[in-house]
């Protein structure tokens, strides 16, 4: 092969080779940031950006779980619209935290009614108020305390309540015949959790929040978790939960051992990992031991 044959050939493979990253890039921009994942023929999971979202299909509308962000419950509802001509009949918050409630105003003029716990609502109003964000608000017209149960066409939603968490508002939202609960931020598999002492959060409640779960759902009941670490799902079972439980008693037992022994909080939030529960690693490990710290001392 002559120079110039070669140098030929080697600019048409290098224009081939540019041409075929441009396309790889180009269908890389198309590609929707969110993940929609049916857990069921009727019920699924929305990922994008904030705490997981559970949709679900029914004759009478359509019901959805946390809205995450404006922008993120926009893209929730074309995804949906174009699945189904059915209205948006129930839009549920779990708590009151900006990536689970922020999308709420999304749903404006579409859904018939906004639920969530009664401290949920007073703790949204509270921090609306206290960032003069009560414009980008769609508060829930409907609260529960104790017990919410409707039955919606051959599905039964209850809402639970059962004390204090990660906020003083979680609700559990059980749908009965698919036997799927959705945790919120109850749960939080193989992250660093969030514990909001600002809106009534208690650790050792917690821990009581998640037997009265394990209690009251069965070994089969499939559990939505608010977040995930990369690499694990924002979905799982039984055992997902018990361990998380262990991570929370383990994290008190740590703190409280530390504080007995005379260590400072600084001193205590020195450490990488929670002795007992290893599988908890990365970044956020000062949340919790800061809040276990407060709680303890307090």
């Amino acid at each position: 092969m002559n120079r110039k044959t070669f140098l030929r050939n080697t600019t048409l493979a290098t224009g081939a080779l540019l041409l075929s990253k441009q396309q790889l890039i180009a269908a890389i921009f198309q590609q929707p940031a969110w993940k929609i994942k049916m857990l069921t023929t009727e019920t699924g999971i929305f990922t994008e950006k904030g705490g997981t979202i559970l949709f679900s299909f029914n004759k009478e509308g359509i019901i959805v779980v946390d809205s995450q962000f404006p922008e993120q419950s926009t893209h929730l509802i074309e995804e949906l619209k174009k699945q189904s001509a059915l209205s948006f009949k129930l839009l549920i918050n779990t708590h009151h935290h900006g990536d689970h409630s922020s999308g709420n105003i999304a749903f404006k003029g579409l859904v018939e009614n906004v639920l969530a716990h009664e401290n949920s609502k007073a703790n949204q109003q509270r921090v609306a108020k206290e960032k003069n964000t009560e414009d980008k608000q769609l508060y829930p017209d409907q609260v529960f305390g104790t017990t919410w149960c409707q039955k919606t066409g051959k599905e039964k939603i209850c809402l639970h309540y059962f004390g204090a968490g990660h906020t003083n508002g979680d609700a559990l939202i059980q749908f009965e015949k698919e036997n799927i609960v959705h945790m919120g931020d109850l749960a939080f598999n193989r992250r660093h959790p969030f514990v909001d002492r600002s809106a009534g959060a208690s650790m050792k409640s917690w821990i009581t929040v998640l037997d009265k779960a394990l209690a009251t759902f069965n070994k089969k009941t499939i559990y939505v978790f608010g977040h995930a670490a990369e690499g694990y799902e924002v979905t799982g079972n039984a055992e997902d939960i018990k361990a998380f439980r262990n991570y929370l008693d383990k994290t008190l037992t740590y703190v409280a051992t530390a504080i007995q022994s005379g260590k400072s909080k600084e001193e205590i939030l020195k450490i990488t990992i929670i002795p007992g529960a290893e599988e908890w690693k990365g970044a956020g490990i000062e949340r919790p031991l800061t809040a276990a710290y407060e709680e303890l001392t307090a």
